[in-house]
């Protein structure tokens, strides 16, 4: 997901400080030094807000003047796909599984319906993973990922190993919303602190413009709202950089433990500092968006609860059981192959599909830029001749 402009930048800097002793080494990408980059082309590339198509690619490693000087080694094995029996049984529903997950990610699974644009396409889902008979979709696909919640509700084990995914925000705050209302205890409530940055030839009166209604209802992706409500007990994931000595990272996992008036008490769910007890504080963050005239900074807890979070911000995870809800379709590439490349197993993958009238649908979206695919293969087919 890194943007190119990014890992150009890191040459360019290398360089400099290298030649300063070897004036050769501002020749050699990276100065001479070795780089070990590890991602996957199936996965979602470059955020690009309210970008096109055309843009997202251009922001990929592979239209870097870089991508030439490098050598792609390709790992052949799933790490999260590891089968506890080892009869002939469960490896063959193993491998026919990775094999559907990896025909997804290449887009190789014949569309349903002819579509117009050759990157999306309208795939079936195996009847195994769909979640058919419901009425209400929120409760029963909660009812699926989070089975004994009442009795798990604060067990670290069973919270860090599941997860619903959604394509966008709004989807996932309803969810939340609606699991932290189930939680014993009471709610408490944090709002955010918002205004607007003051541009250098800005008016005196120029907040005057904006109301604090209009703030407050302003969100962002990767941005926190501003409301928040918590119980002790709730997972919660890190949206900024924090103490990354101490593992508070963005993307951390932590389950709430006590609520102060100042600051938020917590414990890591996941990772080399799993079971260390932190202290969250509010801070200042920034929200910039081209369809703003303004820079709204807001004061909050840099959090979001996260039984449900969106396929985005899932990438990286490894969970036993993960929940796919698509009230609304994939947008983007490699959103669908993250989604369900998350589990570590057959069994714990539950998919819930509605259509445009929220009804039972076994067919969703998926897109795939074969252009990127294509580049990797041919840098491939490069590097081993």
């Amino acid at each position: 997901m890194t943007h190119r402009r990014a890992l150009e930048t890191l040459d360019r800097t290398l360089r400099d400080l290298l030649s300063v002793t070897n004036p050769e080494l501002r020749h050699i990408p990276f100065g001479g030094k070795v780089v070990v980059l590890g991602g996957d082309p199936r996965q979602i590339l470059p955020v690009i807000e309210n970008g096109t198509k055309n843009q997202i690619i251009d922001a990929a490693i592979i239209n870097s003047p870089l991508w030439s000087s490098i050598t792609i080694l390709i790992l052949h094995k799933n790490m999260r796909l590891q089968a506890t029996n080892s009869d002939a049984a469960s490896q063959k529903e193993l491998s026919d599984f990775s094999e559907w997950v990896l025909s997804i990610g290449e887009g190789n699974v014949p569309s349903q319906l002819p579509i117009d644009t050759p990157d999306e396409m309208l795939v079936p889902i195996p009847q195994d993973f769909l979640i058919k008979d419901y009425t209400e979709p929120i409760p029963t696909i909660v009812d699926s990922v989070y089975a004994d919640l009442a009795n798990q509700y604060k067990n670290v084990d069973y919270l860090k190993t599941r997860a619903i995914l959604c394509p966008k925000n709004d989807t996932v705050d309803e969810i939340n919303t609606y699991i932290v209302s189930l939680l014993p205890g009471e709610i408490k409530q944090y709002l955010s602190c918002d205004k607007v940055v003051k541009a250098p030839d800005s008016h005196e009166s120029y907040d005057i413009l904006y109301p604090i209604e209009l703030l407050n209802s302003l969100n962002g992706s990767n941005f926190p709202t501003h409301e928040l409500n918590l119980k002790v007990g709730v997972p919660i994931m890190l949206l900024r950089n924090l103490n990354q000595s101490i593992g508070l990272c963005n993307g951390t996992r932590l389950i709430v433990t006590a609520l102060g008036d100042m600051v938020i008490q917590a414990t890591i769910m996941s990772g080399s500092f799993v079971g260390h007890s932190v202290l969250i504080p509010r801070i200042r963050l920034t929200l910039k968006n081209h369809k703003l005239p303004f820079v709204l900074e807001r004061r909050q807890f840099p959090i979001r609860v996260c039984y449900a979070m969106t396929i985005n911000k899932s990438q990286g995870q490894t969970l036993a059981t993960v929940g796919i809800y698509l009230k609304t379709p994939v947008f983007t590439h490699g959103q669908l192959y993250v989604a369900i490349s998350r589990v570590t197993s057959k069994k714990g993958l539950k998919i819930l599909i509605e259509d445009d009238n929220g009804n039972y649908c076994d067919t969703t979206k998926n897109i795939v830029y074969r252009e990127v695919l294509a580049a990797m293969n041919c840098q491939t087919n490069y590097s081993a001749i």
